[in-house]
């Protein structure tokens, strides 16, 4: 495993637990509109610079961990951490939110606003306001240009390196143990004092701005305390099974009362969870068993007993699991009171229609998501299963259609792109087949395999003249965008 202070100096901001624990390098600035007064961070890397480092980074954390492409859990995070962004006032920076499936209770900030929150974080928060303390800490970092000033200490390093090793160090050097091994030897001895009041400080900064980030969001400013907290005390009863961070990167009590005495000069904020974040954690929960039939029970025995938080999202997660378990009926009988309290629930919905297609009803399906995305237009999540219905009911163009619009959005990921593979090769559009796959290459991080890709495509004679001009166009883009990323621009 990397050291604490070798994560401290590449990786700038890893969070795990529900409070603030960014590992960062240098002292931060308060969150003011003013001129910056001599710090070199912010002209380290130009913004196409950060946004292949931070893609470069992406492609690491793809290679390493197992990132949910589930399009309604995508679209939760997605959208709560954006939120989040608005209330911090950064709203149009760019910021990528993603869930991982592990159990740790983590969450990290890498180059270019990228942020992982696993999912064991998102279980182990017991209120809404709880996992916003996590990620209003990690937009802290990012904004503060934590980890650019970290990135600044390894200015000599080139593309690929500087990612890897950010990658090896937030991600517990899982992405290549030899180069991690290798760039803690060389790099931690050199750090070691200066990381040790850089963090501190750092630490301190995101946790100021994200209670007030908290605050301005709506959410209670006092749960960020309040969850490391709690996760401290649990900790001290269970120590062999302590989140990982308190047993790597432990907090003291003053830091504790400090983030009660900020929050304290905001007041305690009333807020209830969404209906979204419980079935979020419901949807997350059932994934967590390997096999159907033990979420079928687990399910089963806390609706029998009254172990929930909310008995509409355990259903959900019981119909889920009963769905996984092939009991479509048993599934369908959870489901229907759901839908008929909730009409316009996207979950509801899409697992309805889901149920409906299994049992080889296609038209039911197609009718109530088709009425659905006319009610939510700008729904991916609906969008992409009823595209996927369209698909099934032999609709190749009419799934294309569907799905073209969201190929440009800022959460596009490989899901939708092979989604939109397969349309585009149902309609037999051999040129949006091509372009997209070739997408789907780039948003995984592998601009190799896009370009690749993109040279098969343009040497097809049959392919309509607007068309090869447009795959030859994007296929120069990424041309550029790799020669710019081998030219190493701040090895200098």
């Amino acid at each position: 495993m990397i050291t604490w202070f070798f994560v401290s100096a590449l990786a700038g901001a890893s969070l795990i637990g529900a409070v603030p624990t960014a590992i960062s390098a240098d002292v931060g600035s308060p969150r003011l509109n003013l001129p910056d007064f001599g710090s070199s961070a912010d002209t380290l890397l130009s913004s196409g610079e950060e946004r292949r480092l931070g893609q470069a980074f992406m492609h690491s954390v793809r290679r390493a961990l197992p990132v949910i492409e589930d399009p309604l859990l995508s679209d939760y995070v997605a959208g709560f951490g954006q939120r989040l962004v608005a209330a911090s006032g950064h709203r149009g920076r760019h910021f990528h939110f993603f869930l991982i499936d592990d159990p740790l209770v983590n969450a990290f900030a890498g180059p270019h606003g990228y942020i992982g929150i696993y999912a064991g974080l998102v279980l182990a928060a017991e209120t809404e306001s709880e996992l916003a303390a996590v990620i209003a800490h990690e937009i802290a970092h990012v904004t503060q240009r934590h980890l650019m000033r970290a990135i600044e200490d390894a200015r000599k390093m080139s593309l690929p390196a500087t990612a890897l090793l950010i990658g090896a160090a937030i991600l517990g050097a899982r992405v290549s143990p030899d180069a991690g091994t290798a760039a803690m030897a060389g790099i931690q001895a050199a750090t070691i004092q200066r990381q040790i009041s850089f963090t501190r400080e750092n630490e301190k900064e995101a946790d100021r701005i994200g209670i007030a980030t908290l605050a301005d969001a709506g959410h209670d400013p006092f749960a960020m305390a309040g969850f490391f907290d709690r996760l401290a005390k649990g900790s001290r009863i269970h120590e062999t099974n302590a989140p990982e961070m308190l047993r790597t990167h432990p907090v003291t009590t003053s830091r504790i009362a400090d983030a009660v005495a900020r929050a304290e000069a905001f007041g305690h904020r009333q807020r209830p969870d969404s209906l979204r974040f419980h079935l979020v954690r419901a949807n997350l929960r059932e994934r967590g068993y390997r096999r159907p039939e033990q979420a079928v029970e687990h399910f089963r025995a806390t609706l029998r007993e009254g172990r929930y938080a909310n008995e509409t999202a355990e259903r959900y997660g019981y119909a889920l699991a009963l769905a996984r378990h092939g009991q479509i009926d048993a599934a369908r009988k959870q489901i229907a009171p759901l839908l008929a309290s909730h009409p316009q629930q996207a979950e509801f919905l899409i697992l309805d229609a889901e149920l409906a297609r299994r049992a080889g009803n296609t038209d039911r399906a197609l009718t109530s998501l088709r009425e659905a995305v006319g009610l939510s237009p700008s729904s991916l999540p609906l969008r992409m299963a009823y595209a996927e219905a369209l698909l099934e009911a032999g609709q190749g163009r009419s799934a294309l259609r569907q799905l073209e619009p969201l190929a440009q959005g800022q959460e596009a990921g490989p899901a939708l792109f092979a989604l939109l593979v397969t349309a585009a090769a149902r309609a037999q559009d051999q040129g949006a087949t091509y372009r997209y796959r070739a997408e789907q290459h780039y948003a995984r991080g592998d601009i190799d395999a896009a370009i690749r890709q993109l040279e098969a495509a343009v040497r097809q004679r049959d392919l309509a003249y607007h068309e090869a001009a447009r795959l030859q166009a994007r296929l120069d883009e990424l041309n550029d965008e790799n020669e710019a990323i081998k030219q190493d621009p701040w090895n200098r």
